[in-house]
């Protein structure tokens, strides 16, 4: 599975360098590389959907933000009026807002940090607040102060101004990669990941995003390099998965496997007699008293004459003493009972 994830990264690289060409050229095949990166988003949805047995929400929520993400790219590109661009850009953002926020969860729920349900209603909330806000051009001039359309080498490209709270969402995805770094350091340095290369992947599933958003900071070119770094991101997120499935079944598959008895001298399984004195303290006080009186020797009538009960509640305790010790009978009690005494 590893084989095939590196050869769809190999098959992406190529047909990436293909479309983009030098830097000045890039905004020539937006479309093309949108429709690749697309394309390649929903074979990461496919593919965790159909590799990956135990399936869960916000790595499913993750993989389709991706996807969503890149959508929204493709149709901007592919738009011919300022409302649909607007539009392709909403869709982007719906995706671009979750998925920081899918992303922070699923490297908690890995580093085994305790998700408490008010904290992903706030997450969420604010998740909400931002992509409404980003969400407004069209409505109101407070994210972008104007917006106009206008075509690139064949591809359409919002031309903005930026409003005064355009900057909301730049502090959000800074915000959001401080946590996630936060989160993986203090997982390694606490050593809650069992592999050290599933903290590795993480990192680099963040790092990435990181130096790609930085680059797009500093290169002035019209075209979205996040949607690359998410679609690499992903692949590193779902080869962890695979990872993951895999440790898991062959830890499972070890465990299924009968482990050798041992045999004590009287030919009880060493297993039995851990299990049996393991359990003593389980019994109620009732039940102590009546496995005691049984190590005296007393006899049924007796036990029942001293705990002042009827055959059919002794049988009823009976029942419960055996079931937590582990064996099926009176005589088997005191074989076993006889054996950890001599251990002492």
């Amino acid at each position: 599975m590893k084989k095939n994830i590196s050869f769809i990264l190999v098959i992406y690289i190529c047909l990436f360098l293909n479309g983009c060409g030098p830097i000045g050229d890039k905004t020539s095949s937006m479309s093309v590389i949108y429709g690749v990166t697309s394309a390649l988003a929903l074979l990461l949805v496919a593919s965790y959907n159909g590799a990956i047995k135990k399936k869960d929400f916000w790595l499913q929520l993750l993989f389709a933000s991706i996807l969503i993400v890149n959508i929204g790219y493709f149709c901007l590109s592919m738009s011919s009026t300022l409302e649909e661009a607007l539009l392709a850009n909403r869709i982007s953002y719906f995706g671009s807002v979750f998925l920081p926020l899918s992303m922070l969860m699923m490297i908690l729920e890995q580093t085994k940090w305790k998700q408490r349900k008010w904290m992903v209603a706030i997450l969420t909330a604010v998740s909400i607040c931002i992509f409404f806000i980003a969400a407004s051009p069209g409505y109101s001039d407070v994210y972008y102060a104007s917006a106009s359309l206008t075509q690139v080498n064949g591809s359409s490209v919002l031309i903005k101004e930026y409003g005064p709270l355009h900057s909301v969402y730049l502090y959000y995805l800074i915000s959001y990669f401080a946590i996630m770094i936060g989160v993986i350091i203090h997982a390694i340095v606490k050593r809650k990941m069992s592999n050290p290369m599933h903290a590795i992947i993480l990192a680099f599933a963040v790092f990435i995003n990181i130096g790609v958003w930085m680059f797009g900071q500093l290169v002035h070119v019209p075209f979205e390099f996040l949607s690359v770094s998410y679609i690499i991101s992903g692949f590193f997120i779902l080869s962890l998965q695979l990872m993951l499935q895999q440790e898991a079944q062959t830890a499972k598959s070890a465990a299924a496997e009968p482990a050798p008895t041992v045999q004590t001298d009287q030919g009880i399984p060493a297993e039995k007699l851990d299990f049996f004195e393991a359990s003593l303290p389980d019994l109620t006080p009732t039940e102590r008293l009546i496995y005691t009186a049984y190590l005296e020797g007393k006899t049924t009538r007796e036990v029942m004459d001293e705990q002042h009960i009827k055959e059919n509640t002794l049988k009823y305790h009976n029942k419960n003493i055996y079931s937590k010790l582990g064996v099926s009978s009176k005589k088997e009690l005191l074989e076993i009972a006889k054996v950890l005494k001599l251990r002492k």
